[in-house]
């Protein structure tokens, strides 16, 4: 486990472009913290590392949203799944077809039924703190020896 300060967003830009550079096909970024703790503002860091110039919208109400290679250096898919009511609906959704190949940044993933039983898995909890936020990143084993 470890534990990253984030007083500012330049700082969540640097701790997304770090993620960035480690990732792999296949990769998960499991990202929880409480509403406004900065899931969407650190993927959409990552994002942007991976070479996406445009809006990242938050997918709150899409559940998903895709970014292809290229202009990304992988395809990702981001998720949101605060709206699932139970893990069951992730069939619905066809999340393991955009998960093919692909990097998945997933806020919420608790309500998905987790990921941290993924090798690939690199959650990372999002806190507030006197001085802007707090990441503790726990990798999964895929991760170990590439943590940003």
């Amino acid at each position: 486990m470890t534990r990253i300060d984030l007083p500012d967003l330049e700082a969540m830009d640097r701790f997304g472009a770090a993620i960035a550079e480690k990732l792999r096909a296949g990769d998960v970024v499991a990202l929880t913290g409480g509403l406004g703790a900065g899931k969407t503002t650190l993927a959409r860091a990552i994002i942007a590392a991976l070479g996406y110039a445009g809006e990242v919208p938050s997918p709150t109400f899409t559940i998903i949203e895709t970014y292809d290679a290229p202009p990304l250096s992988l395809p990702v898919v981001h998720a949101d799944f605060y709206r699932l009511e139970d893990p069951a609906e992730l069939p619905e959704l066809g999340l393991d077809d955009y998960r093919d190949g692909a990097v998945l940044i997933a806020e919420w993933p608790d309500h998905a039924g987790g990921f941290d039983h993924e090798a690939a898995c690199l959650s990372i909890t999002l806190e507030t703190a006197d001085q802007g936020r707090v990441a503790i990143a726990e990798p999964g084993a895929d991760w170990v020896g590439r943590e940003p």
